[in-house]
């Protein structure tokens, strides 16, 4: 990768514009997102790739989402789940445990 050294200059409410070199280089458009890695007192900016949304997790949410405004298809929790669900909402969980027994993705 070239080696570019633009300056740009902060505004007052914090937010800088990425020089047009800089853009070209890492193919931003529009819309796309950036990273921001603080490295002792240097800041490393790097293009993030887009999250690709799956069309059926969509299409079912958007489902979902007109039965909710419409009061369709909607009835309460059975109680067991309902309690289950409550006691577990304060359980902290580990990301980055093993999980114990095989996964299957």
């Amino acid at each position: 990768m070239p080696a570019i050294h633009e300056i740009a200059t902060l505004t007052s409410k914090g937010q800088v514009t990425l020089p047009k070199a800089v853009r070209q280089l890492l193919g931003l458009n529009t819309g796309a997102k950036v990273a921001f890695d603080v490295r002792g007192s240097e800041v490393v900016v790097s293009r993030v790739e887009a999250d690709h949304e799956d069309p059926a997790i969509g299409a079912f949410l958007g489902l979902l989402e007109a039965d909710i405004r419409r009061g369709r298809n909607i009835t309460t929790l059975p109680d067991g789940l309902a309690q289950a669900m409550l006691a577990n909402a304060s359980h902290s969980v580990n990301l980055d445990e093993d999980i114990d027994g095989e996964v299957a993705l």
